[in-house]
């Protein structure tokens, strides 16, 4: 199991990377437009659109990098009171558990919106990119961070030890 761990994690640096490409490829645009718009008056007319799909590509790309990682925006206001009793393991795994099967409905939600897109044969204005590209892009990863909390989540709860290789 730890070797598959140790797997995982270095396949984890694929999502990372599309998603800093996304976020160049944006910054390249966005600088771009300006420059275009300022001195010449010709703005990128597809920038908004672009920038709509660079954004989605590098959250949903990143979620279950994010996820995986542990490495969450957390509140700490109760961890005193979890480390005394020494609860912190079945909080961190039932709170991880709720959040993945919680994510199983949106993703399959936008899967069911990306096949209509895809059957209405919806594309975007300007550059006429089909919309359920990205539909499916953003359903696949939301699904793929589910199953990685609601796996995680049961480690936690049945042997966290796993979880505790070097990083």
């Amino acid at each position: 199991m730890k070797s598959l761990i140790q797997i995982l994690r270095k396949a984890s640096v694929a999502p990372v990377l599309l998603a800093s490409a996304a976020l160049f490829i944006l910054m390249l645009m966005t600088f771009s437009d300006v420059v275009l718009r300022s001195v010449f008056n010709a703005p990128i007319e597809a920038a908004t659109e672009l920038t709509r799909i660079l954004m989605a590509v590098m959250v949903f790309a990143v979620m279950p990098v994010i996820s995986a990682r542990r490495e969450h925006i957390t509140v700490d206001l109760t961890d005193g009171f979890f480390k005394r009793y020494r609860l912190s393991n079945l909080r961190d795994g039932l709170v991880t558990l709720a959040s993945g099967v919680m994510l199983v409905w949106p993703a399959m939600r936008v899967r069911v919106l990306a096949e209509r897109a895809r059957d209405y044969g919806d594309v975007t204005e300007y550059l006429s990119i089909p919309q359920f590209y990205i539909g499916w892009f953003i359903a696949v990863f939301t699904a793929l961070t589910a199953l990685i909390l609601i796996a995680e989540g049961l480690v936690l709860l049945f042997k966290p030890s796993l979880l505790e290789v070097t990083r």
